[in-house]
């Protein structure tokens, strides 16, 4: 039963062999029998096998034990390296493991199982904390706080899954998660900004309208977190959408008062006092809605001040509605003079006056039928415009026209005195212009016809149809030329006579010289160097109509004179009785009065 080929061995055998030398001399000694002696001996191999089946047994247990650690080990280890998602690891040595005995097995799995359960439990960390934000914002987003064990709880039931792979898994989660928080942060904070916008244009109180969606909206502090919650998001939309609808409503409100401010203000002529209180309000007529962001434009006190005012102006509108008829006639009547229109009889101011004083008609229902007339008059003045330039330029050349008859009968003209080169160029500039007249004249009617005919009404300057007054001045004018034509035959004729006369009797003094073709001075000189024609009382009959001394005020009474003017004798220059007497010719003139210059 020993074991050979070690040092230990062959010690022990010489030692037994020793002993057993000495123990036969022993008995020897004694005188020990041989049977005893082989009894004795026996007894002792017995006893050695008996310690060596103790020491077996017991090299027997601690393999076993041995072999259980590292199957132990090796488990925990397949365990560790599959809840890790670890496929394979490396010893610091590498040990064959046929080779290999148990302890040396049991060394080198040890500490990786050790560094393992180590990165196990960091692993784990990892994982409590990833899935702690998610409850945390998940949490947040849905609106309902989680329990604090709901993520332990949790990670004990999934803690055999601690790979990478999951945990990525999880981190991609909460990156999800955390982005939909950011989204939902600044979505809600420009909800609040908008509430915040909305409440100070209408004068609300901000921090109690958020606070009734939900009291962390107005909460401040650096760990304050808002609800982010989709309830609080529909909340906020809903409150926009009602503020907004509020706005809308104050503005069309507003708009309409400011708008009654305005026409009040124009009608009472009100100072600039009473407007400048009010003018922080006026720029919403021209605003639209989404424009109207100043602070506490849309409050109700503002809205309630407006009002008031519009109901004070109103009330006295109304004392002084008569004024105001007044007012607004003269304005009618002043725009039908400068364009030569007729207003409307049905609203003179006797008759307004009357209509008033009896309660007939109510003062605001007049009012407004006079600001009618006036639209419509300007309107129709409007229309009217391109005729009355041509007007005005026809009544220009007619006013030169009878400049430079003045002037023609002016025996100074040519003389060297002041501003005679002026009265030259004013003479050429005129003779142009009578030259235009007829032409002027001319496409003035075609200009007129065509205005009546689009409008399907006569053309009437002061009550007088325009065209039957122009066919009457072509006319008078045309009786004019042909007198100033008869004129310049029987002039010839005169001096025919006198020649004849000159050549029977003698060439004799001539008579003494009247003003007959001499008018007193017709100029007068002005200020600035040059002659403006008057007129004799006695000279020139030409009609009013033929030459009007104005274009502007009393052209007025120059067309209203057309029925007087067509039966106006047409004399040129009254001839004196003197200058009569002095032709032999007298008989061919009958009983004109004068006889016209050419």
């Amino acid at each position: 039963m020993q074991v050979l080929g070690s040092p230990t061995s062959v010690h022990a055998d010489t030692t037994c062999s020793a002993l057993l030398s000495e123990l036969q001399h022993i008995w020897n000694e004694i005188g020990e029998n041989e049977l005893e002696k082989d009894r004795m001996l026996l007894e002792l191999e017995r006893e050695c096998l008996q310690v060596y089946r103790r020491k077996v047994d017991e090299a027997s247990s601690a393999r076993a034990r041995l072999h259980q650690s590292v199957s132990a080990k090796e488990a925990e280890l397949a365990s560790l390296m599959a809840a890790l998602g670890e496929l394979t690891f490396n010893t610091q040595t590498q040990i064959d493991k046929q080779k290999a005995t148990l302890k040396e097995k049991l060394a080198s799995v040890s500490p990786v199982v050790e560094d393992l359960k180590m990165k196990k439990e960091e692993r784990i960390k990892q994982f409590s904390d990833v899935k702690a934000q998610i409850e945390k914002i998940s949490g947040e987003i849905s609106g309902y706080s989680q329990i604090n064990g709901a993520v332990t709880n949790c990670l004990n039931k999934e803690e055999q899954d601690l790979s990478l792979r999951k945990f990525t898994e999880y981190q991609m989660h909460l990156n999800n998660l955390q982005k939909e928080k950011a989204d939902r942060v600044n979505k809600v904070l420009e909800c609040v900004n908008e509430v915040h916008s909305l409440c100070g244009v209408l004068g609300l109180d901000f921090g109690k309208t958020v606070g009734e969606v939900h009291p962390s909206l107005h909460e401040t502090g650096p760990e304050h977190t808002r609800n982010i919650s989709n309830k609080t998001l529909e909340g906020l939309d809903q409150v926009i959408l009602n503020l907004k609808a509020e706005r809308k409503a104050r503005v069309q409100k507003l708009k309409g008062i400011v708008g009654s401010l305005f026409e009040l203000w124009n009608l009472m002529d009100s100072p600039e006092e009473e407007k400048r209180h009010f003018r922080s309000i006026t720029f919403i007529l021209r605003s639209s809605e989404p424009e109207v962001i100043e602070p506490g434009v849309l409050s109700l006190d503002i809205i309630k001040q407006a009002a008031a005012e519009v109901e004070r102006l109103t009330k006295l509108k109304a004392s002084r509605m008569k004024e105001l008829v007044m007012k607004k006639r003269s304005e009618l009547e002043d725009i039908c003079r400068r364009a030569h229109i007729e207003p409307d009889m049905s609203t003179a101011s006797e008759k307004a006056n009357a209509l008033i004083d009896s309660g007939l008609v109510d003062p605001s229902e007049l009012l407004a039928s006079i600001e009618t007339q006036i639209t419509k008059v300007k309107d129709e003045a409007a229309s009217r415009k391109e005729i009355m330039d041509r007007i005005d330029r026809w009544l220009a050349a007619c006013e030169e026209e009878n400049w430079l008859e003045d002037y023609n009968q002016d025996e100074n003209r040519y003389s060297a005195g002041r501003g005679a080169h002026i009265n030259l160029k004013r003479a050429e500039k005129a003779r142009i212009s009578v030259t235009k007249i007829p032409a002027m004249v001319e496409n003035l009617i075609r200009k007129t016809l065509a205005w009546e005919g689009e409008r399907k009404m006569s053309f009437l300057y002061d009550g007088v149809r325009l065209v039957s007054f122009l066919e009457d001045y072509k006319l008078t004018r045309q009786l004019r030329e042909a007198e100033k034509k008869r004129y310049r035959d029987q002039k010839k004729l005169q001096d025919l006579l006198l020649t004849e006369k000159e050549a029977m009797y003698g060439s004799k003094p001539s008579p003494k010289k009247c003003n007959s073709f001499r008018k007193p001075n017709g100029y007068r000189a002005n200020g600035n160097g040059s002659m403006t024609p008057r007129r004799n009382s006695v000279g020139c009959a030409t009609p009013e109509l033929m030459t009007p001394r104005s274009h502007s005020g009393r052209q007025n009474g120059y067309f209203r004179e057309t029925r007087r003017l067509s039966t106006a004798p047409l004399n040129f220059v009254a001839i004196s009785k003197e200058d009569t007497m002095s032709y032999a010719s007298t008989s061919i003139f009958g009983s004109e009065p004068g006889s016209p210059q050419a």
